[in-house]
């Protein structure tokens, strides 16, 4: 039985680490967050430093726990949820990473991606896995640290190198170095993992040159799967509290929007977007360059999803920010987006990082067509708004013909579904309801959710299905005609962002 009133939810993204309490309701009680920093040694490269993301993560804990709301007693469990795909490995003694963890955005083995297309790698990948070969997944960002880091294979020869995604990472040092395990969803992203038979593929890493002696133990996604430790320093007095929950940040998602239905969907907009449908029990071929795998585990029982990805949503808006320095903040693109009724002709491919489902080019570039001098900051705005829908609906039509299933509804959450003009936007485009609950913290509530099944902190997902909550739902407010018109320019556009190898 637990002890405590509330569960803490450690959900570590892709800039920051937060920490979320929740109560039984799925209200927040309390939070905090830690920015990190991105690191880009070369063009097209992106890494983290594992200890940064560590200690991030410890110090939002200590944030969310330090006020007078809640405290570390009043902790009945924890969930953990990550950025899925970013790869590190590290050293089982000293546990210390032997290099920086490669990041999901990182574009750095796409040649050894190629060539494994050429070795006709592609039908049996996507047949055990689930998955399209490319650079995003773990398994050839795990080969290239082997291959170039001095002193990695002899490590993993001798059985001390460890490798993880993050939630793995985190679960390590958490309980003191005792538990090396992964997650069945996280298993899923690495591109080496059988996800009917729920193993490690022995071909697949043997192709790779990948010791599986340094993977971790795939395991369900709600379970206790130990204690924290008494000696991390900084939440000494989350001692003894069970980690019971390790879900990778989309399926989290999914989960915490409460679709549990067969063809329920739901769309985060984050860092990317990333678009999934449960199908149940029962495992969808994609016809159309989606990305199949186990969405959660409890018990016994595996669901499965069907997903497709955009790289960069809310990252454009940094871009445009940090980069562009056409705004101050993310809510002034709103107010720009909002003072213009169109994007005056233009349309921007956010393919900084290639382009996702349902090109999977690796080799796009991002564009800007359509320029003319009477473009202003606040079309260019709004064009970053509509490129983040025009994503979504290229994802949600690929599924729609993979499925069978026509969409009445999308569910959304993460930081830029804030976001009012966008979300109108994305219903005109999908012409279909978009619904956002009071709750946009979902991915950290799925989190919070399976790890509170684990422990009986919740009974079942009909407790959890009577806590969600509607804030707003966006209904389609142009007609058919409008928007098919605006969808085939977006077409246009992207051919241009596809034809980049070509052009230089």
């Amino acid at each position: 039985m637990y002890k405590g009133k509330y569960v803490l939810a450690l959900d570590q993204g892709t800039t920051s680490s937060r920490a979320i309490v929740f109560d039984k309701k799925g209200n927040i009680i309390s939070k905090a967050q830690k920015e990190f920093d991105q690191i880009y040694p070369q063009a097209g490269w992106v890494e983290h430093d594992p200890m940064e993301i560590l200690y991030s993560q410890i110090n939002s804990v200590t944030g969310a726990l330090s006020g007078e709301v809640c405290s570390a007693r009043d902790i009945a469990c924890i969930g953990i949820t990550n950025q899925r795909e970013t790869t590190v490995l590290w050293d089982r003694q000293t546990g210390k990473p032997i290099y920086n963890a490669i990041v999901w955005q990182c574009r750095r083995t796409a040649e050894l991606c190629e060539k494994l297309k050429a070795q006709g790698l592609c039908d049996y990948i996507k047949e055990k896995t689930g998955l399209l070969i490319d650079a995003y997944f773990s398994a050839t960002k795990i080969k290239w640290i082997l291959d170039n880091v001095p002193g990695a294979r002899a490590l993993a020869d001798a059985g001390e190198l460890l490798f993880g995604a993050v939630e793995t990472w985190l679960i390590w040092n958490l309980t003191g170095g005792k538990v090396h395990v992964t997650d069945y969803s996280n298993a899923s992203r690495t591109m080496l993992f059988d996800v009917d038979k729920l193993c490690w593929d022995e071909y697949l890493c043997n192709v790779l040159d990948i010791p599986m002696n340094i993977l971790p133990k795939p395991v369900p996604s709600s379970m206790v799967y130990g204690e924290v430790a008494h000696n991390i320093l900084g939440i000494e007095q989350l001692a003894g509290v069970p980690i019971s929950g390790a879900v990778g940040d989309q399926p989290a998602a999914l989960f915490g929007q409460a679709c549990f239905e067969v063809g329920q969907a739901k769309n985060t907009y984050g860092t990317g977007c990333f678009l999934l449908m449960n199908t149940g029990e029962k495992r969808v071929n994609s016809k159309n360059n989606l990305l199949t795998g186990v969405a959660w585990g409890i018990g016994d029982k595996v669901e499965y999803a069907i997903e497709g990805s955009a790289f960069n949503a809310g990252s454009v808006i940094k871009w445009l920010r940090g980069e562009l320095h056409l705004i101050d903040k993310a809510s002034r693109c709103d107010e720009l987006a909002e003072s213009v009724p169109d994007s005056n002709g233009i349309y921007l491919v956010p393919a900084f990082t290639g382009l996702g489902a349902p090109y999977w080019d690796m080799y796009a570039r991002g564009c800007i067509v359509g320029l003319t001098r009477g473009v202003n900051r606040a079309h260019i705005a709004r064009s970053v708004l509509e490129c983040i829908t025009y994503q979504v609906t290229d994802l949600l039509e690929a599924m729609t013909a993979d499925s069978g299933i026509k969409f009445s509804e999308l569910r959304v959450d993460g930081g830029a579904s804030v976001s009012n003009i966008m979300l109108q936007i994305q219903a005109n485009m999908i012409q279909a309801k978009v619904d956002r609950p009071k709750t946009i913290e979902t991915t950290a509530l799925g989190a919070a959710y399976l790890a509170g099944i684990a422990v009986g902190y919740w009974k079942d997902k009909n407790e959890i299905q009577s806590n969600r909550e509607i804030d707003r739902i966006f209904t389609p407010q142009i007609s058919i005609e409008e928007r098919n018109k605006l969808y085939s320019g977006w077409k246009r556009a992207v051919e241009r962002s596809l034809a980049w190898e070509n052009q230089v």
